[in-house]
């Protein structure tokens, strides 16, 4: 049965999500049973090769989502709104999320920022679109914050990240996560909302955690502290790679055994036709 919203936010805790951004990989998380598969704009990094990301278009969201939804029988899918696809304007913010659940049929929407973005996020939530919300770590605002920098670690800072989470939930978002930042004060507004709460890098005390495909597949392993590799894909992928460069090298691969066969009759009439052939 399709994950949905009602579902997501009612089932059973903790929740499993992973951010992927292809048929084939949202296809075998499906298999897996994650119970939703957020297709992020670290699409920018992870597949793009960008620093950050910030270059990521709206229709190149559209692009990865559909990719997903064609690909997820189960688990519930959310698009991610990218950079300046929201951010100047409500209007703006219903027409992209409009775009991304007609055009890429995802189940939600996700944007980032607190208590700056609720009244967007009411006004979308009032016109039919699920919104998940993203506070702490927000990687559009890398300009602002740095590159991957704690948030909410003083007591000012805490007591911000605990009202965009309220100011979120009271605008309709139906779940909102919580990204690098000290595990004390995630658990903290765990417990003050009522919406599920999505980590990655906030600790164990979540209502649910979200990894990238790549990162929790070491593909490759970067070492990241807030991830785990729950498999070594990349270096037996990288074992793989170098099989086949050496089979195709030393001439091992292909052999006929790859190959599609040609009668006799028709090979040999084929070379006595064609000028210089041994059979001509």
């Amino acid at each position: 049965m399709p994950m949905t919203v009602r579902r997501f936010v009612r089932g059973p805790k903790p929740l499993c999500v992973v951010t992927a951004y292809d048929y084939p990989s949202a296809r075998l998380a499906d298999q897996a049973a994650v119970d939703a598969i957020l297709v992020g704009d670290s699409v920018g990094q992870v597949v793009q090769g960008y620093p950050d990301t910030l270059s990521v278009t709206l229709d190149e969201m559209i692009y990865h989502t559909k990719m997903v939804a064609r690909a997820a029988q189960d688990a519930l899918v959310i698009g991610d709104m990218p950079f300046m696809s929201y951010q100047d304007s409500t209007e703006h913010a219903l027409v992209s999320a409009g775009r991304l659940m007609k055009e890429a049929r995802c189940a939600a929407v996700k944007l980032e920022g607190g208590s700056r973005m609720a009244e967007t996020v009411l006004k979308m939530v009032e016109c039919g679109i699920p919104v998940m919300g993203h506070i702490g770590y927000t990687p559009q605002s890398v300009h602002t914050l740095g590159s991957g920098r704690a948030q909410g670690r003083d007591l000012e800072a805490a007591r911000r990240v605990l009202t965009d989470a309220l100011d979120l939930e009271a605008a309709g978002a139906f779940a909102v996560v919580l990204e690098v930042m000290p595990h004390r004060l995630a658990s903290l507004i765990t417990a003050q909302l009522h919406v599920p709460t999505i980590g990655i890098g906030a600790g164990p005390g979540c209502s649910g955690q979200v990894l990238v495909w790549h990162d929790l597949l070491a593909m490759p392993d970067l070492g990241l502290r807030h991830s785990h590799a729950f498999a070594q894909v990349g270096e037996a992928a990288l074992a793989g790679l170098r099989a086949y460069r050496q089979a195709v090298t030393d001439g091992s691969f292909p052999t006929i055994a790859h190959s599609v066969e040609m009668a006799d009759e028709i090979a040999v009439q084929l070379e006595q036709e064609i000028p210089g052939s041994p059979q001509a």
